[in-house]
Protein backbone atom coordinates (compact mmCIF):
# COMPACT_ATOMS: atom_id res chain seq x y z
CA UNK A 1 0.00 0.00 0.00
CA UNK A 2 2.98 2.37 0.52
CA UNK A 3 4.26 1.75 -2.76
CA UNK A 4 0.80 2.48 -4.53
CA UNK A 5 0.94 5.58 -2.14
CA UNK A 6 4.42 6.57 -3.32
CA UNK A 7 4.10 5.97 -6.94
CA UNK A 8 0.59 7.81 -6.87
CA UNK A 9 2.71 11.02 -5.35
CA UNK A 10 5.53 11.00 -7.75
CA UNK A 11 2.96 10.36 -10.81
CA UNK A 12 1.26 13.70 -9.39
CA UNK A 13 4.50 15.51 -8.74
CA UNK A 14 5.32 15.07 -12.33
CA UNK A 15 1.91 16.56 -14.08
CA UNK A 16 2.79 19.66 -12.69
CA UNK A 17 5.76 22.43 -13.73
CA UNK A 18 6.88 24.04 -10.93
CA UNK A 19 5.84 27.73 -12.41
CA UNK A 20 2.67 26.39 -12.82
CA UNK A 21 1.62 25.66 -9.23
CA UNK A 22 4.05 28.69 -7.75
CA UNK A 23 3.25 31.49 -9.79
CA UNK A 24 0.00 30.22 -11.86
CA UNK A 25 -0.67 31.06 -15.62
CA UNK A 26 -1.80 34.74 -15.08
CA UNK A 27 -0.12 37.81 -14.39
CA UNK A 28 -1.40 41.38 -13.12
CA UNK A 29 -0.53 44.27 -15.69
CA UNK A 30 -0.13 48.00 -14.28
CA UNK A 31 -0.85 50.61 -16.61
CA UNK A 32 -0.28 54.06 -15.20
CA UNK A 33 -0.57 57.67 -17.31
CA UNK A 34 1.01 60.86 -16.53
CA UNK A 35 -1.42 62.97 -15.95
CA UNK A 36 -3.67 60.15 -14.05
CA UNK A 37 -7.09 59.57 -15.20
CA UNK A 38 -6.83 58.66 -18.46
CA UNK A 39 -9.30 55.90 -20.33
CA UNK A 40 -7.40 52.56 -21.41
CA UNK A 41 -8.08 50.27 -23.97
CA UNK A 42 -6.45 46.87 -25.00
CA UNK A 43 -6.44 45.06 -27.91
CA UNK A 44 -8.50 41.83 -26.48
CA UNK A 45 -11.08 44.48 -25.56
CA UNK A 46 -10.62 44.52 -22.10
CA UNK A 47 -10.46 48.85 -20.35
CA UNK A 48 -10.63 50.73 -17.62
CA UNK A 49 -11.95 54.62 -17.28
CA UNK A 50 -9.21 56.38 -14.97
CA UNK A 51 -5.70 55.17 -14.70
CA UNK A 52 -4.11 53.74 -12.77
CA UNK A 53 -5.41 50.05 -13.99
CA UNK A 54 -5.07 46.53 -13.61
CA UNK A 55 -5.72 43.76 -15.75
CA UNK A 56 -5.62 40.13 -15.12
CA UNK A 57 -3.97 38.51 -18.25
CA UNK A 58 -2.26 35.54 -19.22
CA UNK A 59 1.52 35.80 -18.71
CA UNK A 60 1.81 34.95 -22.79
CA UNK A 61 0.07 37.59 -23.57
CA UNK A 62 0.74 39.98 -26.49
CA UNK A 63 -1.38 43.51 -26.46
CA UNK A 64 -1.69 46.78 -27.53
CA UNK A 65 -2.40 49.37 -25.47
CA UNK A 66 -4.24 52.48 -26.16
CA UNK A 67 -4.36 55.56 -23.84
CA UNK A 68 -6.25 58.47 -23.98
CA UNK A 69 -7.48 61.66 -22.35
CA UNK A 70 -9.53 64.94 -23.00
CA UNK A 71 -7.25 67.59 -23.91
CA UNK A 72 -4.40 64.94 -24.71
CA UNK A 73 -2.51 62.98 -27.41
CA UNK A 74 -3.83 59.34 -27.71
CA UNK A 75 -0.94 56.93 -26.93
CA UNK A 76 -0.30 53.61 -28.10
CA UNK A 77 1.89 51.16 -26.65
CA UNK A 78 2.67 47.46 -26.47
CA UNK A 79 2.87 44.72 -24.01
CA UNK A 80 4.68 41.47 -24.50
CA UNK A 81 5.97 38.73 -22.66
CA UNK A 82 9.74 37.38 -21.91
CA UNK A 83 10.98 33.79 -19.83
CA UNK A 84 10.96 35.56 -16.41
CA UNK A 85 13.97 34.84 -14.09
CA UNK A 86 11.77 33.30 -11.40
CA UNK A 87 10.21 30.71 -14.81
CA UNK A 88 13.74 30.13 -15.36
CA UNK A 89 14.49 28.90 -12.35
CA UNK A 90 10.94 26.77 -12.55
CA UNK A 91 12.57 25.47 -15.63
CA UNK A 92 15.94 24.42 -13.86
CA UNK A 93 13.57 22.33 -11.08
CA UNK A 94 11.99 20.50 -14.02
CA UNK A 95 15.24 19.52 -15.19
CA UNK A 96 16.43 18.27 -12.12
CA UNK A 97 14.01 16.76 -10.90
CA UNK A 98 13.47 15.00 -13.93
CA UNK A 99 10.06 16.52 -14.67
CA UNK A 100 9.83 16.61 -18.56
CA UNK A 101 6.44 16.46 -18.55
CA UNK A 102 6.57 19.40 -15.37
CA UNK A 103 8.21 21.13 -18.66
CA UNK A 104 5.57 20.93 -20.89
CA UNK A 105 3.09 22.26 -18.70
CA UNK A 106 4.94 25.41 -17.72
CA UNK A 107 5.65 25.54 -21.63
CA UNK A 108 1.38 25.21 -22.07
CA UNK A 109 0.18 27.07 -19.63
CA UNK A 110 2.85 30.12 -20.05
CA UNK A 111 3.63 30.34 -16.51
CA UNK A 112 7.50 30.53 -17.12
CA UNK A 113 6.89 34.11 -18.84
CA UNK A 114 6.40 37.22 -17.48
CA UNK A 115 4.42 40.52 -18.88
CA UNK A 116 6.70 43.62 -19.89
CA UNK A 117 6.82 46.29 -19.31
CA UNK A 118 5.03 45.90 -16.17
CA UNK A 119 3.97 48.06 -15.29
CA UNK A 120 3.38 50.02 -17.97
CA UNK A 121 4.17 53.85 -17.58
CA UNK A 122 2.88 56.41 -20.36
CA UNK A 123 3.91 60.24 -20.14
CA UNK A 124 1.02 61.56 -22.06
CA UNK A 125 1.64 64.71 -24.34
CA UNK A 126 -1.05 67.62 -23.44
CA UNK A 127 -2.18 70.77 -24.30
Amino acid sequence: MKLLVSVAALTIASLAGCATITRGSNDVLVVNSTPQGAQVELSNGMSCTSTPCTFKLPRRADIGVTISKAGCQTAKASVTHRTANSGAAGIAGNVLVGGVIGLGVDAATGASQELLPNPLNVELQCS
